[in-house]
């Protein structure tokens, strides 16, 4: 069994409990996912599962749209009101107007600070091990974009939908909305309705799955929409199953390579109109 099953992850789930369920109910080894949710947040969460697995880096979605809400009066270790207060302040007056300008400021391109309970790494360790040992480590800035961004209500927390570029960490957004609002804020909810094209309303619950056991979608269906297909004849297939460089008229650095229909390589463009071998499906 190959694929990818579009998952509304569950709260109380890390992504790697969906993986570790998924796993057991399919019988099958093989099974990752593309893109980690906090255990109390819920949503879109791709599950690749037996030789899809090895297409894993290639799930590139740039845009995700988020909805969120932020609780103000206190600051907290991890951004979100699932950790212990490390500051509070009594909540400064807002109104709707207030708030949407604050939302529109943060439009567009621009540089983040990744929380330190995130699991980026510097020098080799990741952040969230150096919070746990209380050590304090240089964080840099990473450029973010937020394309789309709007108010859905005031109260009794600030709710909004972001259409942001992979890599926001919108904990940190909600920290930073809060400030500009000359307040203390904690992220309290947060679902992921979008990745790519893959709509929450298009998942299926994780129990569902786990009792059904649906057959998952085909690669060559999912990655139509992020990449150029180029199908190969029975003689090309040969030459991509031996891994050898093809003679290819297409312009994008990565393309699909495709037989009958069925997803079988990635290949990178090496030099003009010839592409190398990157991950076979074999």
């Amino acid at each position: 069994m190959n694929g990818i099953l579009k998952v509304n992850k569950p709260k109380d789930h890390t992504s790697f409990d969906v993986v570790a369920r998924i796993r057991r109910a399919y019988k099958i080894k093989s099974v990752g996912h593309s893109g980690t949710l906090d255990p109390q947040a819920t949503g879109v969460l791709l599950i690749l599962i037996g030789k899809s697995t090895k297409m894993l880096p290639y799930i590139v979605h740039d845009q995700k749209e988020y909805i969120a809400t932020i609780k103000l009066g206190a600051k907290t270790f991890t951004g979100d009101i699932f950790s212990d207060s490390i500051e509070e302040k009594e909540i400064v007056e807002f109104n709707k107007e207030m708030v949407e300008d604050v939302l529109q400021s943060f439009l567009g391109k621009q540089m983040q600070i990744p929380p330190m309970v995130s699991a980026i790494k510097v020098n080799g360790k990741k952040l969230y091990e150096y919070a746990r040992e209380n050590i304090k480590v240089e964080v840099k800035p990473r450029e973010i974009e937020i394309s789309q961004i709007e108010l859905i209500e005031i109260y009794p927390e600030i709710k909004f939908r972001a259409v942001v570029s992979s890599g926001t960490y919108i904990r940190t957004l909600c920290e930073d909305i809060a400030a500009k609002l000359d307040n203390l804020g904690a992220m309290s909810s947060l679902i992921r309705t979008q990745v790519g094209n893959v709509l929450l309303e298009d998942c299926y619950e994780l129990e569902d799955l786990l009792e059904n056991v649906y057959e998952p979608i085909s690669l060559y269906d999912t990655f139509e929409d992020l990449y150029e297909m180029y199908e190969v004849n029975d003689k090309e297939l040969i030459d991509v199953k031996n891994g050898k460089r093809i003679k290819i008229d297409r312009e994008n650095d990565l393309i699909c390579i495709t037989y009958q229909n069925e997803l079988v390589a990635m290949y990178e463009k090496d030099s003009k109109n010839i592409y190398k071998s990157k991950r076979g499906l074999w």
